[in-house]
């Protein structure tokens, strides 16, 4: 039986449309209008590393056995799909389309998997503990999650490293961790049988002969995902300082013993909620990997690009460890150089928007 995916986002969430179509399964991407003339007419183009191969292989979707499709928000009717998956960064889903589409999606009660690093405030309501109002300043418009049914959301950690090189044109990913998406449950077993069925398909797919890396794994435990948490604390906004933006090698290995420390803190807290500590990542794991890592963060990327609104993981973790009454002096420094960084970002933009001369009706 082959699965009908809609997916919110078209770049990172080509990677795993990628993946799902070479298992045989059709995804349509929602996005800007540019980007889905030029996947609608070139497909999506993935290139990742495979051991014990020279280079990079390139998989172009047009030869797979499932069809990836893309297109604008309008129009979309949410329950002729089997699955929904939320590949956008979280500040997107308030954007004019996106939010009533999203608003949609959480009327048909399809079950919606995200793959963001920012947990959909909808997950997190399956974790007691956890204060969903006390949360809820974490997000760039919490109002657009207030429509889920939490039963209906899950949660895929983004581990797979990748990027848009610069010089291609968009619908060209290239991998530069593959590593495996790593989803926990949905509360149906309906739901989640889904989930396993892609998981078997991804598995048992090869491209040319080839087995390649990303799978999809499935988990039962809530909290598998969470175990992105410490890598993007210790690493990813960690990249941002006061001397300006670093690599995730530079994060972690600059300092090693404060990347330990503030990982294993993040760590504690995600066993505080309930999760056993065998299905989280070691440091010195995540420490090796990270040495393949010599780029800055999306998030880091998109700050010092102007962005006024990026995830706030960093800011959400902090909350929620205050809530349990945790506290490392490590991330409250680097949530204060983030939000002074957006406050930059956001006067900026005001002072831009009031410089601009106004337009001829």
């Amino acid at each position: 039986m082959a699965y009908k995916i809609l997916i919110f986002g078209a770049s990172y969430g080509s990677l795993l449309a990628t993946k799902l179509a070479l298992a045989g399964h059709s995804a349509k991407m929602i996005c800007l209008p540019h980007e889905a003339e030029l996947f609608n007419k070139e497909g999506a183009i993935v290139r990742m590393p495979v051991k014990g191969r020279e280079g990079l292989v390139q998989v172009e979707s047009r030869k797979l056995p499932g069809q990836i499709t893309a297109g604008g928000p309008a129009g979309v009717n949410p329950k002729d799909y089997d699955l929904v998956v939320l590949g956008m960064q979280e500040p997107q889903y308030r954007s004019p389309g996106v939010r009533e589409l999203l608003d949609a999606v959480a009327k048909s009660k399809v079950p919606c998997m995200s793959i963001m690093n920012m947990p959909p405030l909808p997950y997190l309501k399956r974790i007691r503990g956890i204060d969903a109002n006390a949360i809820r300043p974490c997000y760039t418009d919490a109002t657009v999650w207030d429509g889920f049914d939490p039963k209906f959301m899950t949660l895929c950690s983004p581990d797979p490293q990748a990027f848009r090189p610069p010089e291609e044109k968009v619908n060209v990913l290239q991998v530069r961790l593959p590593t495996n998406f790593k989803s926990a449950a949905f509360e149906s077993p309906e739901h989640t049988a889904i989930l396993r069925k892609l998981e078997a398909d991804v598995e048992a797919s090869r491209f040319e002969g080839m087995e390649l890396p990303v799978k999809l794994k499935v988990h039962d435990s809530v909290f598998v995902p969470l175990a992105k948490w410490a890598m993007l604390l210790a690493g990813n906004y960690r990249c941002v300082t006061k001397a300006g933006i670093r690599s995730i090698k530079d994060s972690v290995h600059s300092d090693l013993a404060a990347s330990r420390a503030v990982y294993e803190w993040v760590v504690k807290l995600v066993v505080s909620l309930g999760a056993d500590e065998k299905d989280l990542v070691p440091f010195d794991k995540y420490a090796a990997a990270a040495q393949g890592l010599a780029s800055p963060s999306s998030a880091a990327r998109a700050l010092y690009a102007g962005a006024p609104n990026i995830e706030r993981v960093d800011r959400l973790v902090k909350t929620i460890a205050a809530g349990k009454g945790m506290r490392l002096a490590a991330v409250d420094e680097t949530v204060a150089l983030v939000d002074a960084k957006l406050e930059e970002n956001r006067r900026s933009g005001a002072s831009a928007a009031k410089a601009k001369p106004a337009q001829a009706a």
